[in-house]
């Protein structure tokens, strides 16, 4: 899809295939990223990757390169409004998202960023409403890793709706994480978000409905080796393992999810004590 966006007094001057540029720096190495910056695509590439990586200095310094040769260009702008969600400033985030969306209804990663900030402030219903939206425009307006997101967000928000609701909800809303989880299996089974989304519902789920402590600890161990900067991962491996006993291990994977990310939302709800987002069954 090419996007031209106006954006106020704003005119993006570049057409964007945004979905084929995603699927393309999902197959790239950072070294391949690297040496393929010799083009506005190639530099923007290079800045997913970097997103990937967890670099989130070198992308934010991508992003704002791009921005300040064309201000209206949509994926820079979703780019810094991504790097800002992940540093916790999400007012900030969620307002450039919002805009964005307002201008260009069909620029699915504004969708996605936007949904996680929903979740993290507990707005579960609305995280549903934004996954819902992006599967419904299907992949062939969706690239795959947004699809599988999408897809992931959803069985992890309907998982909340059903923890902070009645009987007749947990059994609607319940019934729905494990089948989305495994749409997004089929998308991108080896996905870190995929993995980390069938770890904590095997952690958090009860037994009655599958919950399972050592399927928990494949899927995480899993998620943190394809991603070893995943600190959400480290955040529920510490909640198994406390599980299991083990408080060595415990305090471990919770210091390491803080040294990745010294704002984590789940490892701080873990060490309030507060179980905002579920802890176990």
């Amino acid at each position: 899809m090419i996007i031209v966006l106006a954006c106020g007094p704003f005119m993006q001057t570049y057409a964007l295939d945004w979905k084929g540029l995603h699927e393309k720096a999902d197959k790239l190495t950072l070294a391949e990223a690297i040496k393929a910056t010799g083009s506005v695509d190639g530099r923007y590439a290079l800045g997913l990757v970097y997103l990937d990586f967890h670099k989130d200095k070198e992308a934010q310094d991508i992003f704002s390169g791009l921005l300040k040769a064309d201000p209206g260009y949509i994926g820079a702008r979703w780019g810094l409004a991504e790097v800002l969600r992940r540093r916790h400033k999400l007012d900030e985030a969620q307002r450039l998202c919002q805009e964005l969306i307002s201008e260009n209804p069909d620029f699915v990663p504004s969708y996605i960023t936007l949904a996680y900030i929903k979740y993290f402030r507990m707005d579960f219903k609305d995280c549903v409403r934004l996954a819902t939206k992006v599967i419904s425009m299907g992949s062939e307006k969706v690239d795959s890793s947004n699809l599988a997101r999408a897809y992931s967000m959803l069985g992890g928000a309907n998982g909340m709706i059903a923890h902070y609701s009645g009987p007749i909800s947990k059994l609607i809303n319940g019934s729905q994480v494990m089948s989305n989880l495994k749409r997004a299996q089929e998308i991108k089974p080896d996905s870190p978000a995929v993995l980390f989304g069938f770890g904590s519902y095997y952690l958090l789920a009860p037994s009655i409905i599958g919950g399972n402590l050592d399927k928990a600890l494949v899927y995480l161990e899993r998620a943190k080796d394809k991603d070893p900067l995943f600190a959400d991962v480290y955040v529920r491996l510490a909640q198994a393992y406390k599980l299991k006993g083990d408080a060595v291990k415990y305090k471990q994977f919770l210091s390491k999810a803080l040294e990745i990310d010294p704002g984590n939302e789940l490892a701080s709800d873990a060490l309030s004590g507060e179980c905002k987002y579920a802890c176990s069954p």
